[in-house]
């Protein structure tokens, strides 16, 4: 998609800057509903902003910059009488923190914009589908300004906020790991069951052993790098008790009373789970700040700070794995498609089932044009807005501790690598188990109400 939107002629794009997602796509891409095309273009400023807070991080930008008086304050210079920004601030870990305060006030004011909104016939889906180029703009305006905030207490602030919004949107990770799981499931055992074939169920057993051995095979390996036999007890006992939980919540998928209550409940589920509780396991343990337990740490790294001119690097192992994960999860969440109720019942309003009947009216009735995007949400909106761009908001906390490993701002330029980004990953991890336990028992608990 994003391939089609760069193909568009840049006459046909400036008289559409204006109006509605119909107008952003061109001839060479697909029909698409605009509900679709909104979320994209919403998830391309995210990408946009990553894109910039890597640029942040790149070493020898800061060189470049002081090439640019225009921009740059002189050494000892004051920033409110020269007017000029420093260019301290314009990369490192301070800038990202900066690029990604920017990112979520966007979404946090767009959040607030469009609650309750139900149809596009509410004025303000014209702003939630068009009006790009004035959405971009002011995208900018919030990102330069934010660059002008002085520094006191606002990055250590803003590092306490991004622990939150870091933890939420780790929660929702799993919840879309386990909605594609049992999507995943049901299509594979329906298409075995339709064409009478036991290849599917070959297929679901193989990436369920798959799954399984990649977890034990990451349970050997943070043993071996993240622990030695004197010491490291915390990672050894972190390990050891999220694997007695995945093999707990393992057994529970599969007992009778769980399979009568969700027949479509597996070890499939299970073993994703189980992964992305090993990978959140090792995130955690690559922010233990302490040299013997973690080799992610500078072998002179001391006193758990990094030395004054040092430019800490974002492009290890976990971070990368890490934004890869989000980038797959973020796409996932705005362009999934209407068809999958398990994760759109994340983003829908409270009128679920309503609303996924008008909107498979609407498929049929509205003539869709060749090339162009088309209203589906005349009725009902078929996601809710402000919720989606509370996910955004989250991805934008979630990336700015991604992007800076979890360090938090000290004094001058120091970043201070501590035990609450272990915790909080941890506390994730059991969070997101005590989740999917519930999603297992909570029909045989509670009989009366429907979980379908």
């Amino acid at each position: 998609m994003g391939a089609c939107l760069g193909a568009c002629s840049l006459l046909s794009c400036a008289s559409c800057l204006c109006g509605a997602a119909p107008c952003v796509l061109c001839s060479c891409c697909p029909s698409s509903p605009n509900s679709t095309v909104s979320r994209l273009l919403f998830t391309l400023f995210l990408f946009l902003g990553v894109l910039v807070c890597v640029v942040m991080l790149l070493p020898g930008v800061e060189s470049q910059l002081y090439k640019l008086p225009w921009v740059c304050e002189e050494p000892g210079a004051s920033i409110v009488t020269q007017g000029y920004i420093d260019c301290g601030s314009l990369l490192g870990h301070r800038a990202v923190y900066r690029m990604c305060f920017a990112m979520a006030i966007f979404f946090f004011l767009f959040a607030l914009l469009m609650l309750c909104v139900r149809s596009s016939r509410d004025p303000r889906a014209a702003i939630q589908n068009g009006f790009w180029f004035f959405k971009f703009l002011i995208f900018v305006s919030i990102t330069v300004g934010s660059f002008y905030i002085p520094d006191g207490s606002f990055s250590d602030s803003l590092f306490y906020c991004g622990i939150v919004g870091s933890f939420i949107f780790i929660l929702i990770q799993l919840l879309l790991f386990i909605d594609f799981a049992h999507c995943w499931n049901q299509r594979w055992l329906w298409k075995a069951e339709e064409c009478d074939s036991r290849a599917w169920y070959a297929g679901l057993f193989f990436f369920t052993f798959f799954f399984y051995t990649l977890s034990l095979a990451a349970v050997a390996l943070m043993f071996v790098y993240y622990t030695h036999p004197g010491g490291c007890h915390e990672g050894k006992i972190f390990i050891s008790l999220n694997l007695t939980f995945c093999v707990c919540v393992s057994i529970v998928s599969v007992l009778p009373k769980i399979q009568d209550c969700q027949p479509n409940s597996g070890l499939l589920q299970a073993s994703v789970v189980t992964l992305y509780t090993m990978f959140v396991t090792w995130m955690a343990l690559s922010n233990v700040p302490d040299q013997k337990c973690n080799p992610h740490l500078l072998t002179h790294y001391s006193n758990g700070t990094i030395p004054d001119g040092y430019q800490t690097h974002w492009w290890d192992a976990p971070s990368i794995v890490g934004l890869i994960v989000f980038i797959l999860c973020t796409l996932f969440i705005s362009l999934r498609s209407s068809d999958h109720p398990q994760v759109n019942s994340l983003m829908q309003t409270e009128e679920n089932v309503v609303t996924q009947q008008v909107m498979q009216q609407q498929r049929q009735q509205i003539p869709v044009t060749e090339h162009r995007a088309y209203d589906n949400e005349q009725d009902c909106v078929s996601y809710s807005y402000s919720f989606f761009h509370c996910c955004l908001l989250f991805a934008s906390l979630h990336i700015m501790m991604t992007l800076t490993n979890w360090y938090r701002p000290g004094e001058t330029r120091k970043m201070i690598t501590t035990w609450t980004a272990v915790w909080v990953k941890i506390c994730a991890s059991w969070a997101g188990l005590l989740l999917y336990l519930w999603t297992l028992v909570a029909p045989l608990l509670l009989p009366q109400r429907d979980f379908s």
